[in-house]
């Protein structure tokens, strides 16, 4: 089966731009791949098959943040303003599942944005889509307290009620410092609320945690 008609979210295209990027070849990357650095030039446009990539953004400091993770259907903003506008990336991007994805080369990416409406809507649909979550991490980080995040963070991301993760890599998914984690991590189970183990942390109180993440105060 083409590639085409199996890419979660892509719209049913004209013939010609179909024909387009069938010819592109799927590519695989296992866990771990580094698909682009701070100051690479954007090579091209990519639809996720299968698979998870997450964007980070490095400040002066050293610290991380997350700024956005791309699954199937889901587009990486920064290699849009790139191929767009010209610019570089600003962040990395590293693959956290095994992945399947097409890269769409710039020339071939801004000739489809030429000829084909179903594609450049799927584009700019995307991109929005996108933008309005930058916007709800701007609002998580600058607004809401670390506890906020870290109790929404423990719910999105657990599995079974456990998840998988230093506190290295819990501050970077919302924000914060790793001292800081800790200790807010440290009081949660001093309430019973979790359990913290090495690399991982259990949600015994599940109810406690959803009232952390909705509070405003």
């Amino acid at each position: 089966m083409p590639w085409v008609a199996r890419a979660p979210g892509l719209p049913v295209l004209e013939p010609e731009a179909r024909a387009i990027l069938d010819r592109l070849t799927p590519m695989t990357a296992p866990a771990g791949t580094v698909l682009f650095h701070p100051g690479d030039t954007v090579k091209g446009f990519v639809i996720m098959l299968s698979g998870r990539v997450e964007v980070y953004l490095t400040g002066a400091s050293g610290r991380e943040l997350l700024l956005y993770a791309v699954e199937p259907g889901q587009s990486c903003v920064q290699s849009t303003l790139g191929l767009m506008g010209g610019d570089a990336y600003s962040g990395e991007a590293i693959t956290r599942a095994p992945s399947e994805l097409v890269l769409v080369p710039r020339d071939t990416f801004l000739h489809l944005m030429d000829l084909s409406d179903s594609f450049r809507h799927f584009v700019f649909a995307a991109f929005a889509q996108r933008l309005q979550s930058m916007m709800h991490l701007l609002d998580r980080v600058a607004f809401q307290r670390i506890e906020t995040r870290l109790a929404q963070c423990l719910l999105d991301r657990a599995e079974n009620d456990i998840l998988r993760a230093t506190h290295a890599e819990i501050a970077v998914m919302i924000g914060s410092a790793r001292e800081v984690v800790s200790r807010r991590l440290d009081a949660l189970a001093r309430r019973g609320i979790v359990t913290v183990e090495r690399g991982l942390v259990r949600i015994l109180d599940a109810e406690s945690l959803a009232e952390i993440a909705q509070s405003t105060e």
